[in-house]
């Protein structure tokens, strides 16, 4: 699965933690994110992790771009909701284009149980053979 990896600046330090945690599922996929949470990440873990832009300089909308072409699977988006964030607009769009290509977004500890599970294979629940 190519999963996508972002993170608010006050949440990046659990989202390390998260990602220290499920390594050995995540190992596993292929990741991007946002470029502070994947330098980050990668610098925490060791995953290898395709960086793009931070996320105000356009990696989210790098992200939804992938998602536009159905080239990410799952998104891990650990979001503050109560601290005003300047590109807001982007968040709203990215989670927009989840919901148009049935890509998952919810608590990220459920979506990595299920994936390790093998209760995420979207590919067959969107489009069955």
């Amino acid at each position: 699965m190519n999963i996508a990896l972002i993170a608010h600046d006050s949440k990046k330090e659990l989202m390390v933690q998260f990602c220290i945690a499920y390594c050995g599922i995540l190992s596993r996929h292929n990741l991007c994110a946002t470029g502070t949470t994947g330098k980050l990440v990668a610098q925490a873990t060791g995953l290898d992790i395709t960086r793009y832009m931070s996320g105000s300089q356009g990696g989210d909308q790098q992200i939804s771009a992938r998602i536009s072409c159905n080239e990410i699977d799952l998104l891990l988006f650990f979001r503050d909701p109560l601290r005003p964030k300047p590109h807001e607009p982007n968040e709203i769009n990215l989670l927009r284009l989840c919901d148009v290509h049935n890509i998952p977004v919810a608590t990220a500890e459920a979506l990595i149980h299920a994936l390790e599970r093998g209760d995420l294979d979207w590919r067959t629940i969107v489009n069955p053979v």
